[in-house]
């Protein structure tokens, strides 16, 4: 699958509404901070679920190299709300109904179509995009591959 964002491409601006309501824009940290920006599927599904854990499970390696994680889907903020309480996720989720931010990043679907796909990217502090990872079932290995991209 081919991505609108490549390595090298700067973070597009955009805003959306996290599980706790608020507006978030990514590219407000750039200069201050590294950021993996990882869309996945929908909220509590098996896959999406071991995804966010792990991204859960590994959040201090992120908080210690000065990282922030984000995650996007489709999902309502309520929906996101509740995931993020149930599975005690401590980033922040953003909502993207009408996948405009999707779009935008260049997240087609997988599995035949079906299924929104699952794309993590890394940027650096400067806002440059230095990796891309997008796997459907290997969902753990993202947060493999956001961790080694900026070390």
């Amino acid at each position: 699958m081919k991505s609108h964002i490549n390595p090298g491409d700067k973070l597009p601006a955009f805003s959306l509404l996290n599980q706790k309501g608020e507006w978030i824009s990514p590219a407000n940290y750039v200069g201050s901070k590294a950021m993996v920006i990882y869309f996945y599927p929908m909220d509590n599904t098996p896959g999406c679920t071991t995804e966010a854990c792990a991204f859960r499970d590994h959040f201090q390696q992120f908080i210690d190299q000065d990282i922030m994680v984000f995650g996007i889907s489709a999902d309502s903020v309520e929906k996101h709300r509740d995931f993020a309480f149930r599975y005690q996720l401590s980033f922040d989720l953003l909502s993207d109904p009408d996948n405009k931010v999707r779009k935008l990043f260049g997240v087609s679907k997988s599995m035949f179509g079906l299924l929104p796909g699952r794309v993590t990217y890394v940027f650096n502090k400067a806002g440059e995009c230095v990796h891309v990872f997008s796997s459907q079932l290997y969902v753990k290995q993202h947060v493999v591959e956001a961790l080694a991209a900026l070390k």
